[in-house]
């Protein structure tokens, strides 16, 4: 029985099948912790999110799962409903394709478990930056599976740390949460030379922030 039956409600359009089941297997997953219509909306909402933007949609099928999923935990841990044992950092630019991923695959690789990380774009664009894909490589990281996603506010909600690299006045503000910003050029359509600088830069801000940060979560 899905969800919308259980309800007793007629069935819901999902344009795509697997959203149903999406959305039946996050129901189970954050049962006692949301409602079956909230995750049938984060879910729908995310892969609309992404639909807009998405230029190859073989991949938006798995993209919308991690999205929908990171969202949720997301606002989970904002509620308090899931515990945070490490400190969230949240980086925002406008494409969400360049500065942003560099920034927090970086900080994944150099906090190795330290903190979490999250990265948003303003106004996503469709796909990485092939450039800054290759000047992350050379570091031996892989960007294969990082892809542009739309800011929404759960993601603000649910970081002690927001960093912003240009992402204008749509950056959410909310009480609590530290806000620094990073003034970095935007590496779309540089050369490889001058996205190197811009990484390395990206990672000397990395590390200084990375030492700043306690060992374990942050009150809030």
């Amino acid at each position: 029985m899905d969800l919308t039956e259980r309800r007793g409600m007629p069935g819901l359009a999902y344009p795509e099948e697997y959203l149903k089941r999406l959305a039946h297997e996050l129901s189970e997953k954050f049962a006692g912790i949301f409602g079956a219509e909230t995750v049938e909306r984060y879910v729908l909402e995310s892969y609309t999110g992404l639909l807009r933007t998405s230029k190859v949609k073989a991949h938006l099928a798995s993209q919308t799962v991690r999205f929908a999923t990171d969202r949720l935990t997301a606002l989970a841990q904002a509620k308090g409903a899931i515990e945070s044992v490490v400190p969230e950092v949240l980086f925002i630019c406008e494409h969400n394709a360049g500065r942003s991923q560099m920034a927090a695959v970086l900080t994944n690789h150099l906090g190795a478990g330290r903190v979490h990380v999250r990265s948003a774009g303003s106004s996503p664009t469709d796909s990485l930056n092939p450039a800054v894909i290759a000047v992350m490589a050379e570091l031996g990281l892989d960007m294969a599976e990082e892809f542009p996603k739309p800011l929404t506010d759960d993601v603000v909600q649910a970081a002690d740390v927001v960093v912003t690299m240009g992402c204008g006045d749509a950056c959410a503000i909310y009480p609590g949460k530290r806000y620094l910003d990073w003034e970095l050029t935007d590496p779309a359509g540089l050369p490889l030379d001058d996205v190197r600088i811009i990484r390395d830069d990206i990672e000397g801000k990395v590390r200084a922030l990375l030492a700043e940060l306690p060992e374990s979560s942050i009150s809030r």
